[in-house]
């Protein structure tokens, strides 16, 4: 009998550079807000100067991408896209990785909650956070599940199991050696099932044809 795969929805996430990226290239964070509307998300990004205006998927990238170059994309892509989608509101932030920062995610976090995943190819670690009022619950590389912090690290445990996440501290340099293996090619789409888990919420890529509300990030 076949079996489905869980990581199979995510892998266009997943997509090399050499391959050409994907729509979101290969730098990008993905967040999901539960509690707040999508122009009080917004407002949150923007330390309440801004509400939002109504945009694409195009025009977000065209706005990030322009941030980015007067930038030299040390400040990340500058804008997020946010939509709703059942209780949750999905932000897309193109280029950028401020969602799982530490210091903002647990700031935006307040009064709600807030599951963030970033695919950095370059200079950092792909990274999860979940957050819950202003306090981390539960973060982790996306590279090595076994390395989890916060409130209650082992609140995920279960799905991250039921995804082949080996969630235990290998013990020896043959056990770290195939830990390595078994999440280097496969770390973002496993982060991105688990965010579904939790949140109920699968990103797709045609999610990206919907309607948008898109402001801006302000410098923290």
């Amino acid at each position: 009998m076949a079996t489905t795969d869980p990581l199979a929805p995510f892998q266009w996430l997943n997509v090399s550079e050499s391959e050409g990226g994907g729509p979101l290239d290969v730098i990008f964070s993905v967040a999901f807000f539960r509690g707040l509307d999508p122009a009080e998300v917004v407002r949150r990004f923007s330390l309440g100067e801004d509400s939002g205006q109504e945009s694409d998927f195009g025009g977000l990238d065209e706005k990030a991408g322009e941030f980015v170059e007067e930038t030299e994309g040390g400040d990340g892509g500058g804008y997020v896209g946010i939509f709703q989608v059942g209780e949750w509101c999905v932000v897309v932030e193109p280029h950028g990785w401020m969602v799982t920062l530490h210091e903002v995610v647990t700031e935006l976090s307040r009064g709600c909650e807030v599951l963030a995943v970033t695919r950095h190819d370059y200079a950092a670690e792909h990274s999860f956070e979940y957050a819950i009022d202003g306090t981390i619950v539960t973060g982790y590389p996306l590279r090595h599940p076994h390395e989890r912090y916060g409130s209650d690290p082992d609140r995920l445990n279960g799905f991250m199991r039921e995804l082949g996440m080996g969630v235990d501290k290998p013990e020896d340099d043959a056990a770290w050696d195939a830990a390595w293996d078994a999440n280097y090619d496969t770390a973002v789409p496993r982060g991105f099932a688990l965010a579904a888990k939790v949140t109920g919420v699968s990103f797709t890529q045609d999610m990206l044809d919907r309607p948008m509300l898109v402001g801006p990030i302000a410098q923290r």
